[in-house]
């Protein structure tokens, strides 16, 4: 039987993410304001493990929030969907796939440290998203607490448009409300009246008569002549709200629960999400409609994959109405699922609720077809209907796995693509030419509590290793090669004979196979065993065991034999002939090229660009950017890279960051070549 469910409609209704940096006071936030509102009895304690966010054991274990977590509470007739998030920068990926479901993201920062990396990347993700943003300024009554100084970071880092709503009072005891109820208290620094005018400036220049009626006739405006406006500043990122609170304490807790639900932006008033409709020329853009009445759609924007309950997905509704009973179909699929449960979450508590609304969070189990970044409708006409996806953080540290149990290899497999379901910033691959299956994540911890959870709870135990750098090899001029395969064991025999060119192409043209064979000197039907056989040799390398690559063969003369001729003789002929051929074309060994893009303090430029110098680096230029930070951009030899994610959190004390992808291949250097040569053949001279 379905739990009681108090009715609301999307109007009352609040999505808010809390994100930023580790050590912030999120999950304690959140616990502080679910015990205010009265949807738990009492606050848990993080280094309990007794907090409703904070449930797994490993983050038990770890004291900090390793995944995101779904609550939600009730505030004067409002109802708010809360999400706490990690902060580690390597779980990044987490919380920016969540911020699909909300329309607020709600940066947290410690006021004893101020403005973290991970706020930065978060308030720069949350504008491209276009989603509204706040920011809460915690610990404020903590020793080493610097409000004053802290806010002055922010409006330097993200803009004059972070004005605060409130003021600390009697050193962060008490807290000055500056918006609803101007308050006669005497704020740590500034003024209340101050503050207050700042945000009423800065909202009324989004309304041309309302900014005529303040300005120019010196008339007040009241709280409901600045809503509409205020929310079209949130909307704009023309006005970040900053609020400040003591979770601990509980001082400002009151305002943050007045500024949520009277401030920030319901499904109807937030910018409502891109969907694209239709594939190729034909797709377009279309917004949800947020109708009731309308045909369902919801978004899945994150997985859960217990070993003993199975898959749950968590989804946000954009439009319509789901009932327990509907028929729903998940993306493309011509096949619908009954919605046999329809559950509400509280972190790992669910509650069975009969109906969902336009903007609610909810979530079905059991269906193993859901998968994150899937569209749920109940429309064969939507079979095409798609939310822009979310662009995931580049994994940027890899593991070779092993099993350490022979005949785990299964379990492996299961375990691995359950972890990656839920974590859409794991990446899986598998390295064909050195049979290495390859886990890449955001950083050494990230992927180190992925393999915890994947000893714990799928009972998989794995040796782990570097993965193998992906070398090529190709060649640097053009030469022929000749073989004839003449086999002959007493009865039918086989015969074939091959005459080719190879020519190198430029770098990642591939490969080119060009047939120039006249007269039938090759008949036809063998022309394609001897690709097969040049084929073998481009996978298996020549020189070092690398793929061979922008090689163009041409197949220009041959022999055949009318009785002898087989299929089996011209592939090891062409195998043969193309081998001949790149020994004399001067072939060499290439090495992959990451293109890095480093974000640092202004102050640790000199280190970075002479350790990528140092490490065989191009430097292409740097970009100063605000608050003192600059990108410099690189091409670096993959192979020199190693851990490079520890390598600059010691460059700049963890305030760095950086981003790596493929961008092409070159040649190594001549002593990597006779190194990687003397490996692959330690005999030859």
């Amino acid at each position: 039987m379905a739990a009681q469910q108090k009715i609301h409609d999307t109007a009352h209704v609040r999505n808010i993410a809390l994100v930023g940096h580790a050590g912030a006071g999120k999950t304690t936030l959140l616990e502080a304001l679910l015990a205010r509102t009265g949807a738990i009895s009492s606050p848990g304690r993080v280094e309990k493990g007794s907090t409703v966010s904070d449930f797994t054991k490993q983050e038990q274990q770890h004291r900090h929030s390793l995944d995101t977590a779904v609550c939600h509470f009730d505030h004067d007739g409002v109802f708010v969907n809360i999400i706490d998030t990690p902060g580690y920068p390597e779980f990044s990926g987490r919380s920016m796939s969540v911020l699909a479901g909300v329309e607020t993201a709600a940066v947290v920062i410690n006021a004893q440290v101020g403005v973290e990396l991970v706020s930065r990347r978060l308030m720069r993700f949350a504008a491209e998203r276009r989603l509204c943003r706040m920011i809460i300024i915690n610990r404020i009554d903590a020793d080493g607490a610097r409000p004053e100084a802290v806010l002055n970071e922010i409006r330097e880092v993200f803009g004059r448009e972070c004005l605060p709503l409130n003021l600390p009072a009697n050193g962060g005891a008490t807290v000055a409300d500056c918006f609803f109820e101007p308050s006669d208290e005497t704020p740590d620094f500034s003024s209340v009246e101050l503050a207050h005018t700042e945000i009423v400036d800065q909202v009324v220049e989004l309304d041309d008569e309302l900014m005529e009626v303040y300005l120019e006739q010196g008339q007040d405006v009241s709280l409901e002549q600045l809503h509409d406006p205020f929310e079209k500043a949130l909307r704009r990122g023309h006005l970040i709200p900053v609020c400040f609170v003591s979770a601990e304490t509980g001082a400002g807790l009151n305002q943050l629960l007045n500024f949520f639900t009277r401030l920030m932006p319901s499904p109807l008033e937030a910018n409502s999400p891109e969907f694209i409709q239709g594939e190729g020329e034909k797709a377009k853009r279309i917004k949800a409609s947020y109708d009731p009445d309308d045909h369902f759609i919801a978004h899945v924007f994150k997985i859960n994959v217990d070993p003993y309950i199975g898959r749950m997905g968590i989804f946000r509704v954009h439009q319509g109405v789901i009932r327990a009973g509907d028929q729903v179909f998940i993306g493309e699929r011509r096949k619908a699922f009954k919605v046999a449960h329809l559950y509400r979450l509280q972190g790992k508590e669910t509650s069975e609720v009969s109906r969902a609304v336009p903007g609610d969070i909810c979530a079905v189990s059991k269906i193993d077809d859901l998968h994150f970044d899937a569209v749920l409708h109940s429309s064969h006409d939507e079979d095409q209907f798609h939310l822009v996806s979310v662009a995931m953080p580049p994994p940027m540290h890899g593991v070779a796995l092993e099993v350490v149990r022979r005949g785990d290899e299964k379990k492996l497999s299961d375990a691995l693509h359950k972890l990656t379901a839920e974590d859409p910033s794991l990446q899986l691959e598998f390295n064909a030419q050195a049979n290495e299956t390859v886990l890449r994540g955001l950083g050494e911890l990230h992927l180190r509590i992925v393999l915890e959870r994947m000893k714990n709870d799928y009972e998989v135990e794995v040796k782990t290793h570097p993965p193998k750098i992906s070398y090529r090899e190709t060649v640097t001029r053009a030469a022929e090669g000749h073989f004839r395969h003449k086999k002959q064991t007493g009865g039918a025999g086989q015969f074939g004979e091959v005459y080719l060119r190879v020519e190198p192409l430029k770098r990642g043209c591939g490969f080119e196979f060009v047939n120039k064979v006249v007269g039938g000197a090759i008949p036809s039907q063998y022309i394609p065993a001897v690709e097969k056989g040049v084929r073998q040799v481009l996978s298996d390398g020549a020189i070092a065991g690398y793929p061979i690559q922008d090689v163009r063969v041409v197949v220009y003369d041959g022999k055949h034999h009318p009785v002898d001729s087989k299929e089996v003789a011209f592939v090891a002929a062409g195998r043969k002939a193309f081998a001949d051929a790149i020994e004399k074309a001067r072939p060499i060994v290439l090495e992959p090229i990451a293109h890095v893009e480093v974000t640092t303090p202004g102050d640790h430029v000199g280190d970075i660009t002479g350790h990528l110098a140092g490490v065989r680096g191009r430097i292409n230029g740097n970009d100063t950017l605000s608050g003192n930070r600059v990108r410099i951009q690189a091409d670096v030899p993959v192979a020199e890279l190693g851990d490079y994610q520890t390598t600059l959190k010691s460059l700049t004390g963890g305030a760095g960051a950086f981003t790596m992808s493929f961008d092409h291949y070159d040649v190594v250097p001549p002593e990597v070549q006779k190194q990687l040569r003397a490996e692959y053949r330690p005999t030859d001279d």
